[in-house]
């Protein structure tokens, strides 16, 4: 399922280098407004971050500028220094003449009126690029393209009262991926979230797997109330006490303290990937998982790190013989031995680890006969399947391509029992949508908890429901406008650790 971008992309994205402050916003949960430090910016000579600009007449402490009238005007102003007359004076001063004029307008640049403190400015590194539900629907992560991973929990009315709407608040925020620089390949590796894989629950914590391009990670999320107190060899602080001044035996007692929400890397997987991670998915035996990328694909234990073991891989010997690349990988529910991958053709292979450790020959090979009436340029590049999902009974295995959705049985091969529309009325805008690549776009679709309604995105934050049995179809409209009044979020304590722990 494509998911709609539900933050506000404004203006040229600031560097993450440069100093910056993140806050949730009230009554809003998930939406994170990014608040940028302008001093950093002014000072390094950056003239698109200028807000209000002296005018180059004043030789005297010029009057403070009127406030914006409105909120598009004082973005205007921020993006581009034109709220007074030569805004460009600024950037041409030495750096204490510049401090110096900052400084007038320091009150006014952090007081902005109250209509501006009720709006978000949003940046690129806030488009959400993937979401995933636990296996039980209490919890939901969102992963977006500054490499942020962000949890939310059902709230306890939405679970006593299953026909209430859904409410969920933000339980847990990390920074799951950073931005690195292959120097070896010369190869910036970006820290968007490119998928999230929760793995099923066997204690009190959470895990889950998340990755980028090239590396995954295996997090665990856990709750911690009570802290430990009365060591004898270390005071409160943590500090070695001096052995000389300790004249009791103390037992160290559980103290009770505000909930805290703990994010802790365990295991980072990497190295493994030439080209860019495009799935994960975790086997039935809750051990090992899979992650591929458009050539390969890797089998990973999750308790070794150094090593995993190639299953797949479809890269020849000339690289001017590729005819295509995989899109998708994912396990059986329940068999754990047998998984399947999709490519860019629009044809699904089904491999069993049990009969070779390179699953180079498929066990059965799903694919639609093209129709020679409809085929066009475009027909191959539509056919790409972006996404490959089994229901949950293990009978059915689900597809989406450009424009449908197919549901197929693992007993049949020939082709699809179920195609459904999803946005038809594109077919003949093919040619628009390759200029601009548009038709390039990758749509992800998922079942229900029954397997009877399939689920998918398409554009302009609709998505479309199938229902199965009736064959009855749902266009719904992902809405950042919220009917019920806005709520406080509790407030929680919640530390992220990305100290790696083997």
């Amino acid at each position: 399922m494509r998911v709609p971008v539900l933050h506000k992309q404004l203006g040229p994205s600031h560097r993450r280098g440069e100093v910056e402050k993140r806050t949730v916003s009230v009554g809003s949960p998930g939406r994170v407004a990014r608040t940028l430090d302008c001093a950093a910016c002014l000072l390094s000579g950056a003239s698109d971050a200028v807000i209000i600009a002296p005018c180059a007449a004043d030789t005297e402490a010029p009057s403070p500028p009127a406030p914006p009238r409105s909120i598009s005007d004082w973005l205007w102003r921020r993006q581009c220094g034109c709220g007074a007359p030569n805004a460009s004076l600024l950037t041409r001063l030495p750096a204490p003449e510049k401090m110096k004029c900052f400084s007038r307008y320091l009150p006014y640049l952090f007081r902005p009126p109250s209509t501006i403190l009720s709006s978000t400015c949003h940046t690129e590194a806030d488009i959400i690029s993937t979401v995933e539900f636990n296996s039980t629907g209490e919890l939901l992560a969102t992963g977006d393209k500054g490499g942020r991973v962000v949890v939310f929990q059902r709230e306890q009315e939405s679970k006593t009262q299953p026909h209430r709407r859904g409410e969920y608040n933000v339980y847990s925020t990390f920074q799951s991926h950073e931005p690195e620089f292959d120097y070896l390949k010369s190869l910036e590796i970006e820290e968007k979230i490119n998928k999230i894989k929760w793995l099923p629950q066997q204690n009190a914590a959470y895990f889950l797997l998340s990755t980028n391009d090239k590396t995954v990670k295996l997090w665990k999320i856990s709750e911690r109330d009570k802290r430990p107190e009365g060591y004898n060899l270390k005071d409160e602080d943590g500090r070695i006490r001096d052995p000389s001044t300790i004249t009791s035996l103390r037992v160290p007692v559980l103290q009770p303290m505000d909930l805290m929400v703990e994010a802790t890397a365990r295991r980072i997987f990497s190295n493994a990937h030439t080209y860019h991670i495009n799935s994960i998915s975790v086997n039935s035996d809750l051990q090992t998982f899979i992650s591929t990328d458009d050539l390969r694909v890797n089998l990973w234990n999750l308790e070794i790190t150094d090593r995993s073991f190639n299953i797949v891989d479809i890269k020849p010997a000339n690289m001017e013989e590729l005819t295509e690349v995989i899109t998708s990988a994912e396990f059986h529910p329940q068999q754990c031995h047998t998984f399947a991958y999709s490519s860019s053709k629009g044809s699904i292979r089904l491999c069993d680890m049990r009969l070779a450790a390179l699953c180079d020959k498929h066990c059965k090979y799903f694919e639609e006969p093209e129709d020679p009436a409809t085929r066009s340029f475009f027909s191959e590049i539509i056919s790409s399947i972006s996404d490959v999902k089994f229901s949950h009974n293990g009978r059915y295995l689900m597809t989406r391509d450009y424009l449908t959705v197919k549901v197929w049985d693992l007993q049949m091969e020939n082709k699809p029992v179920e195609t459904y529309q999803v946005h038809d009325y594109l077919r003949g805008k093919l040619c628009s949508l390759y200029e601009n690549d548009c038709i390039f776009d990758k749509f992800e679709c998922v079942w229900n908890g029954s397997d009877s309604v399939i689920m998918t995105g398409s554009y302009n934050n609709f998505f479309r429901m199938f229902d199965r049995n009736t064959k009855r179809d749902v266009t719904l409209e992902a809405s950042r406008e919220n009917s019920k009044p806005r709520a406080i979020l509790k407030p929680r304590k919640v530390a992220a650790v990305n100290s790696l722990l083997t």
